[in-house]
């Protein structure tokens, strides 16, 4: 097999290419005519769901040319069946409606999630659960495990928690956004299904919103698209442009982002004497289960947190910084710190989530070093 930088540059070559124009260009069109010969027309009642993505575009609310290049490129990288969609919320809500559970045992993680099933425990009664309380699900229920975990990078047991499941007839949705490949592979570990917000890490520039959920089972892939059809969650024209021009420099971006966390993380950890204001610093690379090493595999998440020893400290740190831009979100390849407190109404108001982006790690070391000395 060819390697990764190889297959993100060709593996969607042969997939709906209508011009030959080195960069597909963008399709601004909602909805593409019917075939010229009328013996070529398909009633709708006889079209075969498994062509509605890779066949001739009819409506981009099932399917264009970019969002098909982009399934393929993400089924290739992640390793299975892609579907693309929105947003990351828009892809957990599919796969939530795919599996249709009763229950839902969930940790933490990012707050959004938490959100949609809120919306359904209030609307149709699925109940929600803790990650310590699996004996309450039944067949058909869902594990959703977000690992490396939303804000800390916090990385949770995939074996442990596909055993559980699978034993009593559940399934386990694994969100892979703060370890996409090649840092983890959730199917190493037997997951049913694997998600990812495309906004981060694999659109990587701070400019697209995107989802995406990945099955082995192409029957799966075939119910999630008729699904998207109904839900119009299918990723807009612009967008998915974009992700595949994001997509093609990936295994660059993504790699130099971990290693800047880990050089990061570790020159802390070693001058945690110097820095009277920092109390905690949670990352995957400072978890001493045995675990980590099986499932961090590629390398860390390149996002981390710090917790300060007052809300004041961690309110006024983003301002000392030079390189950290204070913003929301993560996956960019510019670096951003935020105070957790002015997005997510559950965060702690000592805490600071930090997204690693492309610069030099000196220069973000130096930067960090800096900031904290200052902060009393």
């Amino acid at each position: 097999m060819a390697g990764l930088s190889t297959r993100l540059l060709n593996s969607d070559r042969d997939t709906m290419d209508r011009v030959n124009d080195v960069v597909q260009p963008i399709n601004v069109a909602t909805t593409f005519r019917y075939p010229d010969d009328p013996d070529d027309f398909v009633l709708s009642k006889d079209v075969d769901p498994s062509t509605l993505t890779t066949g001739r575009p009819l409506y981009s609310r099932l399917s264009h040319p970019n969002s098909s290049k982009c399934e393929a490129i993400l089924g290739d990288l992640i390793g299975g069946h892609a579907v693309v969609y929105n947003s990351g919320l828009s892809a957990f809500y599919a796969a939530v409606t795919y599996f249709n559970p009763k229950t839902v045992a969930i940790g933490d993680g990012y707050h959004g999630v938490h959100g949609i099933l809120d919306i359904l425990t209030r609307n149709y009664g699925v109940k929600q659960v803790g990650l310590n309380e699996l004996d309450k699900l039944s067949k058909g229920d869902v594990i959703h495990i977000e690992t490396p975990e939303n804000p800390y990078s916090k990385v949770h047991d995939l074996s442990y928690y596909v055993k559980k499941a699978h034993e009593i007839g559940a399934y386990v949705i694994c969100d892979s956004t703060f370890a996409p490949p090649p840092l983890q592979d959730p199917w190493e570990f037997g997951v049913d299904m694997v998600m990812h917000a495309a906004t981060k890490y694999f659109g990587g520039h701070s400019d697209l919103l995107a989802g995406v959920l990945v099955t082995k089972d192409p029957q799966v892939k075939t119910k999630l698209v008729n699904d998207r059809v109904f839900l119009g969650t299918n990723i807009g024209n612009l967008e998915s442009f974009l992700l595949i021009r994001s997509l093609r420099t990936y295994q660059m971006r993504i790699e130099k982002q971990s290693s800047n966390a880990e050089k990061i993380v570790k020159y802390l950890d070693e001058h945690r004497a110097e820095y009277p204001a920092l109390k905690i610093i949670h990352h995957s690379s400072l978890q001493k289960d045995d675990f980590v090493k099986k499932q961090m595999k590629g390398g860390h998440s390149p996002v981390f947190a710090i917790e300060l020893q007052t809300p004041d400290q961690a309110k006024h740190l983003p301002s000392k910084l030079k390189y950290f831009q204070h913003s929301t979100s993560l996956g960019g390849v510019e670096s951003l710190i935020e105070w957790r407190a002015l997005s997510d109404p559950y965060a702690r108001l000592t805490l600071l989530r930090v997204s690693c982006g492309v610069e030099d790690a000196n220069d973000l070391i130096s930067d960090l070093d800096h900031a904290l000395k200052e902060t009393k």
